[in-house]
């Protein structure tokens, strides 16, 4: 069976105008919260290390599942599965130890034929990621004007999420 592959390019870029973003084709913005579980030996047959997320976005609250396992910097096979809320707050019970919830408002917006995600966190007032999403490592999309992209992060693991979760990158970005 073909296991399901995320493909992306990250970029630490200056905070956004939000205005310019919510004018761009196909917007969204999610409220989102993401907690970094370990679950116990056997219990899920993606493996122990996950992260779920809860989704507040213009239809309501969903809860999501995700195992991870990295294939290169840009590429790893992602296994998502929605689960009820009540799922969500007994695997909150597994939170791993030493990672913080991750709390963000995500703007996703479709340009260019590439989907471009947005993400601003509550712990910077200077700077966000934006993610694309690819088909192949060999695909370069666009950075739209209105973006300012401060570095590319594809392959810094310091600004994974799960990095975040451990300890909030503060270097200066001038």
């Amino acid at each position: 069976m073909d296991k399901p592959l995320e493909i992306e390019y990250k970029y630490l870029i200056s905070y956004p105008n939000i205005s310019e973003l919510q004018t761009q084709p196909e917007y969204k913005v999610e409220e989102m919260c993401q907690v970094y579980v370990e679950l116990p030996e056997g219990t899920d047959e993606n493996g122990r290390y996950c992260r779920i997320r809860s989704v507040r976005g213009k239809d309501g609250i969903k809860y999501i599942k995700t195992f991870k396992e990295t294939i290169s910097h840009m590429t790893r096979i992602e296994i998502e599965s929605e689960i009820t809320e009540e799922e969500f707050k007994t695997l909150l019970n597994y939170r791993r130890r030493g990672y913080s919830p991750i709390y963000k408002h995500r703007h996703t917006f479709c340009l260019f034929g590439f989907t471009y995600e947005v993400d601003v966190f509550p712990f910077w007032d200077d700077r966000a990621y934006l993610e694309i999403e690819v088909d192949s490592e060999d695909t370069k999309p666009p950075i739209p004007d209105f973006i300012r992209i401060i570095k590319d992060v594809t392959e810094d693991i310091r600004y994974r999420n799960t990095a975040l979760a451990q300890k909030i990158i503060t270097e200066d970005i001038n």
